[in-house]
């Protein structure tokens, strides 16, 4: 092991190791030590903190589509989309724009679907991005005006806007058994 070696004299210059000079660098290494573990908690928690903070905040965002959709305001849930959004509705084609997609849900309530539940199973959350995988079910009418209860999956990427909001970016989704 090579100690270093502070100038205390010596005829060629050579220094000597003295306790006061181990005992002060072992104090230095602790002391980076404990700054650096703390600099991982401090990042950690407040990663947990921003994921905390994403699913809460998408959670909200699902209140307010389903209080939308099921109070017939399909202006309200366009609003919750991306200018750039895309629908993928299962046997359609895909909707695109703001606009479009608000098109898309006003036929949806006009031919009767109300009722919608969605249920956020899992949320990640990268910079600006985020995924939510879901479950939901819907009261949709048949042929003789009966209506009946579907139940699915779906996919939302969400992108935060500059101002801090979560909107719909990408929504696709499938029936079947929700789980």
């Amino acid at each position: 092991m090579i100690w270093p070696l502070r100038g205390r004299g010596g005829a060629l210059g050579m220094g000597t190791i003295h306790p006061v000079d181990i005992t002060q660098r072992e104090d230095e290494m602790r002391l980076v030590k404990s700054f650096a573990f703390a600099a991982v908690l401090l990042l950690s928690s407040a990663l947990s903190v921003a994921a905390q903070s994403a699913r809460e905040d998408i959670e909200a965002a699902l209140t307010k589509f389903t209080d939308a959709f099921n109070s017939g305001n399909a202006a309200a849930v366009g609003q919750m989309y991306t200018e750039d959004a895309a629908v993928l509705p299962p046997d359609g084609k895909r909707v695109d724009g703001r606009k479009g997609v608000e098109e898309f849900w006003q036929g949806a309530i006009k031919g009767g679907m109300k009722n919608l539940t969605l249920k956020a199973l899992e949320v990640e959350e990268s910079a600006n991005l985020a995924y939510e995988v879901g479950a939901f079910t819907l009261d949709v009418p048949s042929k003789d005006g009966a209506l009946s209860t579907v139940a699915g999956k779906y996919i939302v990427v969400w992108k935060k806007g500059d101002d801090g909001t979560w909107r719909l970016h990408r929504d696709i989704w499938n029936l079947g058994a929700a789980q």
